[in-house]
This record gives C-alpha cells, structure tokens and sequence, in this order.
C-alpha cells in the first residue's frame, strides 16, 4: 500500500490527502446549493460542518488501514474539489466519488482525477471491483464514469438528498478488475 500523504499526481493535477487546512476551499464548494445539488449528504449548510467532516478524513488518513481516502484537487497550487474511493468491509470493492468547484466544471478535471484514484484503488489498494453512483440527471457525472472506462451495471436504484422524502433514480456504475 502507498504510505500515508502519498501524492497522487496527473498530467495537470495533484491529488494530495483533504485535510483540516482546507476548511476554506472545500467549504466554497461543499457549502454551494448549486454545485451540490447532485450529491447525497451535502450540501454543507455550515463551516462547522465542513469542519467536522474534514476531522473525521484527518483521523481516517491516521489510521494504518483506512476504511476510506479523501483527495484535496489540486490544479496550479489551488484546492478546486476532492475525489475519494470508499472501501467496503472486504477491501475488495471500492466506491468512487469526486466534487468539482462549479468555477472549474466541464474541464476534464474530475475525468483525470476519478481516473487517477481508480487506478491508484486497483493498483496500490488492489480492489476487484470500483461503482460509483450519481443521480439519473447528473449527465456530467455519468459521462465521467464513462470516460474512466466504468459500464452501467443498473438504472433501478433510489436515492434521497438531505432535507428531502422524495426519492429521485438512481444510475449504478462499475468496473471490475479481471
């Protein structure tokens, strides 16, 4: 496995460990309605909870087997959104996930760091198998898990967002390792 604070670095991007200094910048997306709008537990409705949240990654990233990484984007020293894939109980799959500052959407960034971390969760933390999920309008998202070579295993799933008791579609990608 990759040691601790292990940097995950692209063509255009680095991927670094979300940690308690980027309280500011993961707040300016995690906090916004709008960029939000597609993501289960956000948005934030305060700092204090970004705050909590990037507490519990700190202590996650202490621990010799994390059970989930949160990635800081990085593009031109600037914190733009994070990527992270979560761990089932086997370690054997992995769900994958990513947030883009709206200021930075629709430039291949979340494609080049969902990819990077994928193949990172199959090569360093030797996952069979990556899904990741996103609701049936979020055509960004479905385009990504595309493009990082993920197929539609199901279009029946259900999800609903935080404050809300309506349910929405839900798609299901995946991949898995031969």
């Amino acid at each position: 496995m990759a040691e601790k604070g292990f940097a995950i670095k692209t063509e255009r991007l680095i991927l670094r460990p979300l940690e308690r200094n980027d309280l500011d910048t993961a707040h300016e997306y995690a906090g916004d309605v709008e960029n939000t709008k597609y993501m289960i537990h956000l948005p934030n409705n305060t700092i204090k909870e970004t705050e909590q949240f990037l507490q519990r990654i700190a202590a996650e990233w202490e621990k010799d087997n994390p059970s989930f990484y949160e990635y800081a984007i990085i593009l031109g020293g600037k914190h733009i959104g994070a990527v992270s894939v979560y761990l089932d109980e086997s370690r054997q799959e992995g769900e994958l996930g990513w947030l883009i500052s709206k200021m930075h959407q629709g430039n291949g960034y979340g494609t080049e760091a969902a990819k990077a971390v994928l193949d990172w969760a199959i090569n360093e933390l030797k996952v069979k198998k990556i899904v990741a999920y996103c609701d049936y309008r979020n055509e960004p998202s479905f385009h990504v898990m595309h493009k990082i070579g993920l197929c539609l295993e199901r279009d029946d799933g259900t999800r609903r967002y935080k404050g809300s008791d309506i349910d929405i579609p839900e798609l299901m990608y995946s991949l898995t390792v031969e």
